[in-house]
Order: C-alpha cells, then sequence, then structure tokens
C-alpha cells in the first residue's frame, strides 16, 4: 500500500513536472508570438469610469471594434461626452468587423461604491440590453492624502471604488457568465497593487485588495472547470496625464520607467484582453520589479527605493493636491489667509 501511494506521487510529481515546464515554454512562446485576437464585435461590453482616463480610453477602443457598449460612471456629464466620442470612432473599425449597421451605446449614471446602485444599475442592463460578456472594471479614484491627513470618509471612499467595487459588479453579472460558461473579466488595477511606494496607503491598500480579489477569482473558476470564462489582470505603472500626474522617481533613471501615455497603456491591454492574457504589466519592466520584490530582503528593497527615488516619489502630487484643496478652501471662504 505504501509503495502504491509513493508511485503515485511520484507519477503526479513528474506530471506536474511536465505542466510546469510546457507553461514555461508556452509563455516564451506567447511573448514572442503573439496569437490571435477574438472578435468582440457584436458582444456586450460594461465598462465601469467611462466618464475620463483609461475608463473613456477602454470604451473607444471596444467602439472600434463594434461591441455593443455599456457605460457606466457617477458623472453624467462625463458619461454623455464619452457616448458622442464612441460614436464618432465607431466607424474606424475594419469592414470585415461590421454586425451591426449603427452604434450601439448605452450609458448608466450609477456609483459603484454603493453596492445597491451597482445592483439596480445591473438589473436595468439585463432587462434593457441584455447579457453582457464582458465587464471591464476600471473605475478608479485617489485622495492625494497623507495617511495621518486623510479624512476617513476619503480612505473609505478609496476603498469602495478601487477594491469593493469589484466585488458588486463580478456578483451582479458573473451568475450569467457561469450559466452559459462564457465571458470576460478585466481588472484594472495598478502596479502599486504588486509593490507599494509612500504617501499613498489608502489607495495602494484598494489596488492589493483588488488584485487579491483578481486571483482568488481566477483560482475560484479553474477549480470548477468555467473554462470559457476568461480573467484578464491589468497592472499598468504610473501613467501620464493620469490621477498621479507629476509624479517621477529619480530623474537620472527616469528615461528608463518614464510614465505611460494612457493611449499606449490602454492599446497594450486590449491586446492582452483580446488574445486572452490572464495577466499584463506594463511597461514589460514591471515584471522584473514585482520579482524582485519577492526574493529580496525589505531593506534591500528600500535601498533600492532610494536610489530610484520611488520611496517619495509620491510626494510632489501630494504636495499638489494639499496645495489645490487649501485653494478651493480659501476661494470657498472656508479658510483664514494670513
Amino acid at each position: 500500500m505504501i509503495m502504491s501511494d509513493t508511485l503515485n506521487i511520484a507519477a503526479e510529481f513528474l506530471l506536474l513536472t511536465l505542466k510546469v515546464s510546457w507553461a514555461f515554454v508556452m509563455s516564451g512562446w506567447r511573448w514572442f508570438v503573439r496569437p490571435g485576437e477574438k472578435r468582440v464585435a457584436g458582444q456586450v461590453c460594461v465598462v465601469t469610469g467611462a466618464g475620463g482616463g483609461l475608463g473613456r480610453l477602454f470604451a473607444v477602443e471596444f467602439a472600434r471594434r463594434r461591441a455593443v457598449l455599456v457605460l457606466w460612471d457617477i458623472d453624467r456629464q462625463k458619461l454623455e461626452e464619452t457616448a458622442d466620442i464612441v460614436c464618432c470612432v465607431w466607424g474606424d473599425a475594419d469592414e470585415d468587423t461590421v454586425e451591426t449597421e449603427e452604434p450601439q451605446v448605452h450609458t448608466y449614471v450609477c456609483d459603484v461604491s454603493q453596492r445597491e446602485s451597482v445592483y439596480a444599475t445591473a438589473e436595468r442592463v439585463r432587462r434593457e440590453v441584455g447579457r453582457i460578456d464582458v465587464l471591464v472594471n476600471s473605475a478608479g479614484v485617489v485622495s492625494g492624502r497623507h495617511l495621518l491627513e486623510c479624512p476617513d470618509e476619503l480612505i473609505e471612499r478609496t476603498m469602495m471604488v478601487n477594491c469593493h467595487a469589484h466585488f458588486w459588479t463580478t456578483k451582479a453579472f458573473l451568475p450569467k457568465m457561469l450559466e452559459v460558461n462564457h465571458g470576460h473579466i478585466v481588472t484594472v488595477a495598478s502596479s502599486l497593487g504588486l509593490f507599494s511606494t509612500a504617501g499613498i496607503e489608502d489607495y495602494c491598500a484598494s489596488k492589493f485588495g483588488a488584485i487579491g480579489f483578481h486571483e482568488s477569482l481566477s483560482h475560484e473558476l479553474k477549480a470548477a472547470e468555467k473554462h470559457g470564462i476568461k480573467m484578464t489582470l491589468v497592472c499598468p505603472f504610473l501613467v501620464e496625464r493620469g490621477m498621479f500626474q507629476g509624479c517621477r522617481i529619480r530623474k537620472e533613471v527616469s528615461p528608463l520607467l518614464p510614465p505611460l501615455e494612457p493611449e499606449y497603456c490602454v492599446k497594450q491591454a486590449m491586446t492582452a484582453i483580446l488574445t486572452e492574457q490572464p495577466m499584463i504589466c506594463t511597461p514589460r519592466t514591471m515584471y522584473i520589479v514585482t520579482f524582485f520584490k519577492t526574493i529580496l530582503p525589505f531593506e534591500a528593497i528600500v535601498s533600492m527605493y532610494r536610489f530610484l527615488g520611488a520611496d517619495k516619489c509620491m510626494y510632489p502630487f501630494l504636495a499638489h493636491c494639499k496645495e489645490a484643496v487649501n485653494n478651493n478652501e480659501t476661494k470657498n471662504g472656508t479658510q483664514t489667509v494670513a
């Protein structure tokens, strides 16, 4: 009996070794040879945070591929602006992707930090548009305050929008995906969910939480053998003209890790989504940074941060946010200027 168990374990370990080796081979192959992109024309795609930033750009990219767009945002005016932009770029798609004559764009004002709002809006989408195929969780906020200067309400808001909202939207749309074994869930996180820096504790915590949620759900779908439901995790570096505008690492090394253009970031992410890549870090240097974080002692990481100027890279951004808040309070007459 013991001999039989030993042989079984040895055989399973050999099979495991082959599977791991094959995974490395396929990963290396995909690194150099991109698989063909799947078509999303006519598929229903929900994009949260579509009023601006990366959410708007994701909406544009899906519109170019003739997807049926369901755009969510808390700001109605910005949402309508995105809808107008999407309708203008609809004709940029290749003719062989055309499955609908006119752009199909549906806008919904929704506060994704409030689960009641998410569930109610999701029910409207199911009733008015139908079953969704792609869910892009791209809504995000940042408080721009040091921990001890940040009101509790802003910390809660950051956690709700950047992390908890992923739970609500997924719970709203995943059941139908499971029923038909088809769908794609995209989590737009951040490199700051893989490694952190000083001054934005709430943001880093929220992105770490979103990544943990995404990875756990990915394992759950694999365990349930729901292979028709795909998951893609998007972890970009600091985005130029984004919410962290003005953040910089040490100027001597900044050319090696420049802020990303948002259009480039989204195009890279779209390639990963359409080729069903499980994870995309932009730029690829972020894979190396993440690897070093897992093997180096903490003090070694601190030393590297200080050399790169990454330990205080957010401080100019935080100072700018603080100045903006003070100026706003002054204009509103809530602060006395000496």
